[in-house]
C-alpha cells in the first residue's frame, strides 16, 4: 500500500531538449512520492547517496512535513536515491518507522512496501548477533538481514544479496535498497508487491506505479513474480531470486503527467468524477472489428473454451465488487451464464466449486490488490480460466490471468474509486456481449444496438453532471446529517451499495445500502423522523412491477418520517409525490442505469465530504491499493 520511488542517473541527466532542465535524485523521487502519495501518507521519507555517505531524511505525516523537513535541513546534491510514502502496518505512523531505514552504521538503506510474514524469526536471530533495532517494523528487519548478507555472504555484490535476502523472506514485499560502496546502483526485489521499471536517456526509475516517473518517460519495463532488477544510469538488469536471468516486458505508458493533475477541481475526485465521459467513451473505443463484431483486448483463452464455459465466478473487493454486482445482472440476461460474485478475500478460504469449465473473473482498478490476485492464483490452481479486468497495464493481476480486458480510463489518483467503477461495469458489459456473441445467445443485431445505447452513455453521464449543483446544494446542506440509507432493486441494489460505501469512505458518517425488496425484513426498524434515505428508482418502462414496488417502498419509509430523495429516469412522473427532491437522469436500457445513477451519488458523497472540511482524496486509514492481505 506504501508509495515506492527509486532512481539514479547522470548529472545533468533530463536535458535533453531546449525546454528540458536537469534534475537531481531528489527532484525526481519529491515528484514521484507526490503522485504516489494516495497510495500512503502516514509518513514519507527519502535517502540519497553523495560522496560516498548515505544521508536521509524522514517524517511523520503527509509529505509536506517531509518538505518542511527538508526545508529547514536540506539533503546534499545526489544522483541516487529512494523515496517512500508509508501506509502503517507494522508499528505506528512515527518518524521513526518511517522509511528509509538506515543500517549497518550507515551503510545501506532500505524502503519497503507489504508485509514481511517471518520477520519475527530473522528478528530473533539477528539481535542474538547483536543487531540493534530502532523502530517497530518488519522493515528494519528486512534492512539489517540485508546488511548482514551483503556483509557476510555476498562479498560487496548488493544484488547478490538482495537475491539470497529474498530467498529468506516471507509475505508480500517490495524492497528498494542504496548501498554507500556502489554510488550509481539501486537495486530491488518484488514478491506480490507491485513494482515497474522505468527506462530514460542516462537515467533509470522505479516505482511502486507509473505515476512515479510519469513526469520523466513513458517507458516502462514490467517485473515478474519474485524478480530482483538492478539499475544504473545506463541500464537495468533482471534476474530470479536465485540469479537466473530474465526479461521484463517493455511498454509505453499512454496517458502524461497533466492527465494526474487536478486540473481546477477541487479534488482529484471531483476530477475524476467529472473524467468518467471520456473514461466510459475509452473503455468503448476499439473494440469492433470491420464487420462490426466485438473484439477484446487480450483474449489468450481459446474461444472453443469459452463456449463451454458453464460457470463465472467474479472476484473482487470494495467498490469492484458492486461493479461485479452489476454485471452479474448483464452477463446472466445477456449470455444465460449462472455468474456468482465472491468477495476476493473469503473466496479461498471456503470450498468453492470450480471446474476446467469455470471460467473466473477479477475486478481491479490497481491489478496489485492482494486478496485479489491470491483469488485469481488459487482459482488457478483448481484449473479454473481467469481473465482480468484492469486498469493499470503491466500489473500482476493481468501478467498472471490468461486473458486481460483493460479499462483504459486513466490515472485514477482518489483513493475512493469513481471512474475506475464505471470503467469496470462497461468492461464487464463488454464481456457479456462478447460471450453473447461468441456463444450465440443474441442476434448480432441484437449486440450492435446495445452497443449502440453503450455508445451513447458518455454524452449521458456529461448531461447529469452538467446538472451538479442540484445535488451538491443538497451535500452542503445535509453537512451535519450523521446517518444515510440508500435503497435499490435489480441493478439499482448495488448501486446502493457503492452510494453508501463513498459516504463512509469519505464523509465517515453511517451508512448503509439495501435491497429494497429487503426492507421489510428488518432495515425498516431504522427509520425514524429525519432519517435521510436516497432511492434508486428502475425505469418505468422497464420491469414496471419493480418500478410500481419500488414508488410503494419510498411511500412506506416516508410514511415514517424520512426524507427521501430519489434517482429516477427522466419523465418518471409518478415518484414527484412521494420525494423530497427527485434527481433526473437520461432515460437508457435498464441494464446500462447503473452508469448514470452512481454518478448523482458520487457528487453527493465527495460535496459532503468536502463540506465537512475532510480530505477528499486521502480519507484516514485508507490506501489505494491494498496490496497486502
Amino acid at each position: 500500500m506504501c508509495g515506492i520511488v527509486g532512481y539514479v542517473g547522470h548529472a545533468g541527466a533530463g536535458q535533453t531538449g531546449p525546454d528540458s532542465k536537469a534534475h537531481t535524485a531528489l527532484d525526481v523521487i519529491l515528484e514521484g512520492l507526490r503522485r504516489l502519495e494516495y497510495r500512503g501518507y502516514d509518513s514519507a521519507g527519502i535517502a540519497v547517496l553523495a560522496d560516498g555517505r548515505i544521508d536521509s531524511r524522514k517524517k511523520a505525516g503527509k509529505l509536506t512535513n517531509l518538505e518542511q523537513e527538508l526545508a529547514a535541513d536540506p539533503l546534499p546534491s545526489s544522483q541516487t536515491g529512494i523515496g517512500h510514502t508509508r501506509w502503517a502496518t507494522h508499528g505506528g505512523p512515527t518518524d521513526r518507522n518511517a522509511h528509509p531505514h538506515v543500517v549497518d552504521g550507515g551503510n545501506l538503506a532500505l524502503i519497503h512496501n507489504g508485509i514481511i510474514e517471518n520477520f519475527a524469526e530473522h528478528k530473533a536471530a539477528l539481535v542474538a548477533d547483536g543487531v540493534e533495532f530502532l523502530s517497530e517494523t518488519d522493515t528494519e528487519v528486512a534492512a539489517a538481514l540485508l546488511a548482514k548478507v551483503y556483509n557476510d555472504e555476498a562479498e560487496g555484490d548488493l544484488t547478490r544479496a538482495m537475491q539470497l535476502t529474498s530467498q529468506r523472506l516471507e509475505g508480500a514485499f517490495t524492497l528498494l535498497a542504496i548501498h554507500k560502496d556502489h554510488p550509481d546502483v539501486v537495486v530491488a526485489s518484488r514478491r506480490n508487491s507491485p513494482l515497474v521499471v522505468g527506462l530514460g536517456d542516462g537515467e533509470n526509475f522505479l516505482g511502486s506505479d507509473v505515476s512515479g516517473f510519469i513526469d520523466f518517460t513513458r517507458r516502462a519495463v514490467e517485473l515478474a513474480q519474485d524478480q530482483v532488477v538492478t539499475i544504473t544510469p545506463d541500464s537495468f538488469a533482471i534476474t530470479d531470486f536465485f540469479g537466473n536471468p530474465a526479461e521484463g516486458k517493455e511498454f509505453t505508458v499512454d496517458w502524461d503527467a497533466a492527465a494526474a493533475e487536478k486540473d481546477g477541481y477541487p479534488s482529484f475526485m471531483q476530477k475524476e468524477i467529472h473524467d468518467q465521459p471520456e473514461a466510459v467513451l475509452q473503455t468503448l473505443l476499439g473494440r469492433s472489428d470491420i464487420d462490426g463484431r466485438l473484439t477484446l483486448d487480450e483474449m489468450r483463452i481459446d474461444p472453443e473454451e469459452l463456449k463451454k464455459v458453464d460457470k463465472i465466478i467474479v472476484l473482487a473487493c470494495g467498490t469492484s465488487a458492486y461493479a461485479g454486482h452489476v454485471a452479474k445482472y448483464a452477463i446472466e440476461t445477456w449470455c444465460r451464464i449462472p455468474t456468482e460474485v465472491e468477495l476476493a478475500h473469503e473466496f479461498r478460504y471456503r470450498e468453492p466449486i470450480i471446474t476446467p469449465t469455470t471460467l473466473v473473473v477479477s475486478l481491479s482498478q490497481s491489478g496489485e490488490t492482494m486478496d485479489t490476485l491470491m483469488a485469481v492464483r488459487y482459482a488457478k490452481e483448481q484449473g479454473a480460466r481467469t481473465m482480468a479486468i484492469c486498469n493499470t497495464n503491466g500489473s500482476t493481476i493481468p501478467r498472471e490471468s490468461d486473458a486481460v480486458l483493460y479499462t483504459h480510463a486513466g490515472p485514477e489518483i482518489a483513493v475512493a474509486s469513481t471512474k475506475a467503477f464505471l470503467a469496470q461495469i462497461v468492461a464487464a458489459y463488454l464481456l457479456g456481449l462478447y460471450l453473447a456473441q461468441l456463444r450465440g445467445n443474441k442476434f448480432q443485431g441484437e449486440i450492435k444496438d446495445i452497443l449502440a445505447d453503450l455508445g451513447k452513455i458518455p454524452a449521458k453521464i456529461q448531461t447529469v453532471l452538467d446538472n451538479a449543483e442540484q445535488i451538491q446544494a443538497l451535500a452542503r446542506e445535509m453537512k451535519d446529517t450523521q446517518s444515510v440509507l440508500f435503497l435499490g432493486r435489480h441493478v439499482g441494489f448495488p448501486v446502493a451499495l457503492e452510494g453508501a460505501l463513498k459516504l463512509k469512505e469519505i464523509a465517515y458518517i453511517h451508512a448503509e445500502g439495501f435491497a429494497a425488496g429487503e426492507l421489510k425484513h428488518g432495515p425498516i426498524a431504522l427509520i425514524e423522523e429525519g432519517q435521510v434515505v436516497f432511492i434508486v428508482v428502475p425505469s418505468p418502462r422497464g420491469r414496471d412491477s419493480l418500478h410500481s414496488k419500488v414508488v410503494s417502498n419510498i411511500q412506506e419509509v416516508r410514511a415514517r418520517g424520512a426524507r427521501t430523495f430519489v434517482i429516477a429516469e427522466e419523465g418518471d412522473e409518478a415518484v414527484k409525490a412521494y420525494a423530497e427532491q427527485v434527481f433526473y437522469i437520461p432515460e437508457t436500457q435498464p441494464l446500462l442505469a447503473p452508469l448514470l445513477t452512481t454518478v448523482p451519488l458520487q457528487l453527493f458523497a465527495a460535496e459532503l465530504a468536502a463540506a465537512k472540511g475532510y480530505d477528499v482524496d486521502q480519507p484516514r486509514n485508507l490506501a489505494k491499493s491494498v496490496t497486502v492481505e
